[in-house]
């Protein structure tokens, strides 16, 4: 998945968790399930651990695959970085 060249360093750092997306169809595939929300439903603790200030905030970054009023569906994708292991030998 790839994020805002400003939020990189804070989903490394495991400070943004949680990811809203406006897709026609889910792009991530590792582990998961990516349940469909309508943005109404997004909390102010799922702002936060998008890394944004607030709620227009995130509405304007999610927006780039088109308008987003609070009855558009987003799919909801939480996240953790995984470091890597070191290499044998």
């Amino acid at each position: 998945m790839l994020f805002s060249q400003e939020l990189r360093d804070d989903v490394l750092a495991g400070e943004v968790t949680v990811s809203f997306r406006l897709w026609k169809r889910p792009k991530v595939k590792v582990g998961g399930r990516y349940p469909v929300v309508p943005f109404a439903a997004v909390t102010g603790a799922d702002v936060l651990r998008a890394g944004e200030p607030d709620r227009e905030a995130l509405r304007r970054r999610a927006a780039h695959a088109g308008p987003i009023d609070d009855s558009t569906l987003l799919y909801r994708v939480e996240f953790h970085p995984v470091r890597g292991g070191t290499k044998p030998g």
